[in-house]
């Protein structure tokens, strides 16, 4: 064979030989490339029901789903007691004096108000210890036009004076709140005003006030009480916020209606 066609024939396979190489090159980078993205599509699979894993695990649901339940429902016998309160519609009548912490005389003292009580305290003494708050829109001081500076009547001409009450402090113990004869001991302490200056014109027009007392309280149905305020003692004075300070101190009488607020189960 001549030396030309050698040479030809030659080219010729070794370009034969390169296009099969490059064949089989082109087709694994083809089959890496697909394999790549098939397995990527695969991999992704596994990331979405991890998002989801407590479905594939019956038992973390049931767990979960139990616990949105216990914090949806309260605990069985955890219902919350409405606070025992009452409110009392009362009147108090004067029916003597005393000189013991203060020196006026001669006057008789009459009210009208409402008082709210609330079982806030627990218990003290065997009691129920409540607090108290009232308010006495009707005041009525009965006393002589003209006193010396000590509060003694010096003429037998006599008025009655209106003012008004506020007691936002005090307490209340009652005994056997559960039956139908409760005692009860009670104490309250405000500010009293009255249109014109008592007992003395060198005295004020407000005072400090302070009440104490005790009575019974008789039950007459699911809702109401009748309230016997046995004795009480109401006290006012100006503490000598002036110089001169006569003050009263009356014996009095209290009844009233109470009442009971948030009842759900009988008393």
């Amino acid at each position: 064979m001549p030396l030309r066609f050698q040479f030809a024939f030659l080219g010729r396979l070794r370009c034969t030989t390169c296009s099969a190489k490059r064949g089989r090159s082109l087709g694994l980078a083809l089959i890496l490339v697909f394999g790549t993205h098939a397995g990527f599509c695969q991999g992704s699979a596994p990331a979405s029901v991890q998002v989801v894993s407590s479905d594939a695990v019956p038992g973390a649901a049931v767990e979960s789903s139990s616990s949105e339940t216990n914090l949806a429902t309260p605990p069985a016998g955890a219902v919350k007691e409405p606070v025992e309160s009452e409110i009392i519609v009362e009147g108090l009548a004067s029916y003597g004096h005393y000189r013991i912490f203060a020196s006026g005389s001669g006057a008789h003292l009459y009210t009208a108000g409402v008082e709210y009580d609330r079982h806030s305290w627990g218990r003290f003494l065997g009691a129920r210890l409540d607090y108290t708050a009232e308010i006495l829109p009707l005041v009525l001081l009965n006393t002589a036009t003209a006193s010396d500076i000590w509060g003694t009547p010096t003429t037998t001409n006599r008025e009655i004076v209106p003012g008004l009450d506020i007691s936002p402090i005090g307490f209340r113990l009652m005994w056997f709140d559960k039956k139908k004869w409760k005692p009860y001991m009670i104490a309250k302490g405000g500010v009293i005003g009255f249109t014109q200056k008592v007992l003395s014109q060198r005295s004020t027009y407000e005072s400090f006030s302070l009440q104490s007392g005790v009575g019974l309280q008789v039950k007459m149905n699911q809702r109401m009480d009748l309230r016997l305020g046995i004795f009480s003692d109401f006290h006012f004075s100006n503490a000598f916020i002036v110089p001169v300070d006569p003050g009263l101190d009356v014996m009095s009488a209290n009844l009233g209606v109470s009442y009971h607020l948030g009842q759900t189960r009988a008393r």
